[in-house]
């Protein structure tokens, strides 16, 4: 189903031209008329899938037709993190190209006192959209900055990755204050029991689109390490070794691995920087920076970069430790082999990390291809998942090894639906423009 069979504004659809988007995705085929009518949802797709698109256009074309109230805040975006945010900040600039009665903020801790005076002007001034981090939004709300009393949509962005960081109380404590009509639109990756409880909470008889998981891209190479814990960084100093490696992402579970993984790594003389929580705004974006543009080659990071970060020319992932859920795996991996290229994931399976490896093959219905161990590191743990899972690894003896410019508006293209198009919108459960839209 293209964009032009949908009811989207003109404005949108000129945007959506330039940047190439002809054809919708799965999520959004099925959300975006559902959004158009009104109906709260929630959303179950892995990231890649197009979800940021699938709520934001429908959204952005109802504000631009009109009806909604000026210089107010007319839609919460609700993201976990500093640089999710920023995407879809990045995705609001493009698909709003040709929007200039609709204003937006990005709203986000870890700055200085400029950012915040400037943050602070825009929700006083009532931008129309604001993209917010659960506990930057609560600060600005509880200085006076923030009035949402006339607010017409909330969406949950990764709902599930804000409840695993403890934003499970803020998200409650905003959507206190909202106005009884209002629209709810919430994304998640899994659907765990918590997620549900929070869709019964905050939705209103939600409409559900749920996007099987889908398996890793087939270019990824994936295969694995049986080893000890001591053996992991022999068997990095192995691949780099071999491969004078560039452009890898280290996946580590806890933030305090990723700076010992760090500080290791450059005892080997491997161009590498950390990505956790701990690091300042200023500090990430230069990391990021670095990284996207090849001054570094590694980066070790917690699975704050496995969600929302787009990087395209990732040649290999390291899983350093096994992701306890097996989605967790697939978003870590799907880093790599992007945009048509090849790439290469390898994880490494500890002793006590077996049993859950194995929960990831099931999941995938395939068997992962496990290495030998690089000469001198001595043999690792047999690869038995039926056996009792040990609390400690078994060391035994085993040594330590260690979009711009030249944009041109398309002045006459008519769209198909444009002579019948209804107008006006009520942006709960009134809107003509669902009546009519295909693609439910």
């Amino acid at each position: 189903m293209t964009f032009e069979e949908t009811y989207l504004n003109d404005n949108i659809l000129d945007a959506l031209y330039d940047m190439h988007f002809e054809e919708m995705t799965p999520i959004q085929e099925h959300c975006i008329p559902k959004i158009l009518d009104g109906s709260d949802l929630i959303g179950v797709a892995q990231t890649g899938t197009g979800k940021t698109a699938a709520y934001l256009l429908p959204i952005l074309s109802m504000l631009d037709d009109g009806g909604f109230p000026k210089d107010a805040i007319n839609c919460i975006v609700m993201s976990p993190t500093r640089e999710l945010a920023q995407q879809i900040d990045q995705s609001m600039q493009g698909f709003g190209y040709y929007l200039d009665s609709v204003s937006s903020a990005v709203v986000y801790g870890g700055n200085d006192g400029s950012r915040f005076d400037q943050e602070t002007k825009a929700l006083k001034m009532g931008a129309d959209v604001v993209i917010a981090t659960p506990g930057r939004l609560l600060s600005h709300i509880r200085m006076g900055h923030v009035d949402l009393s006339k607010l017409s949509f909330f969406v949950l962005d990764e709902a599930d990755r804000m409840l695993d960081m403890g934003f499970s109380d803020d998200i409650l404590n905003i959507a206190k204050l909202l106005p009884q009509n209002h629209q709810t639109i919430m994304f998640s990756a899994t659907m765990p029991d918590k997620i549900q409880q929070l869709a019964r909470t905050l939705l209103n008889n939600p409409a559900e689109v749920k996007i099987a998981v889908s398996k890793p891209a087939e270019k990824i190479q994936q295969s694995a390490y049986v080893c000890y814990e001591p053996q992991k960084l022999g068997i990095i100093r192995s691949l780099f070794k071999a491969g004078e490696l560039q452009r890898v992402i280290i996946f580590s579970g806890k933030k305090d691995k990723v700076k010992d993984i760090t500080r290791e790594l450059r005892h080997m003389k491997i161009n590498c920087a950390p990505m956790h929580s701990d690091l300042s705004q200023a500090e990430r974006d230069d990391v990021m920076y670095r990284f996207k543009s090849g001054q570094v080659d590694v980066l070790v990071a917690t699975d704050i970069v496995a969600r929302g970060i787009d990087i395209d020319d990732i040649l290999m992932v390291i899983n350093y430790d096994v992701p306890r859920d097996a989605e967790d795996y697939v978003h870590r991996i799907g880093r790599t082999a992007r945009a048509q290229r090849d790439g290469v994931a390898i994880t490494f399976v500890s002793e006590q990390d077996i049993r859950y490896f194995s929960d990831i093959e099931r999941f995938l219905a395939e068997t992962i291809t496990k290495n030998p161990l690089p000469e001198g590191l001595g043999e690792g743990p047999a690869y038995n998942p039926t056996a009792p899972r040990k609390s400690s690894p078994g060391r035994g003896g085993r040594s330590r090894n260690g979009k711009s410019g030249g944009k041109q508006h398309r002045g006459g293209r008519r769209h198909k639906h444009s002579s019948n198009k209804p107008q006006g919108n009520n942006p709960k459960g009134n809107n003509p423009k669902g009546n009519t839209a295909k693609g439910n």
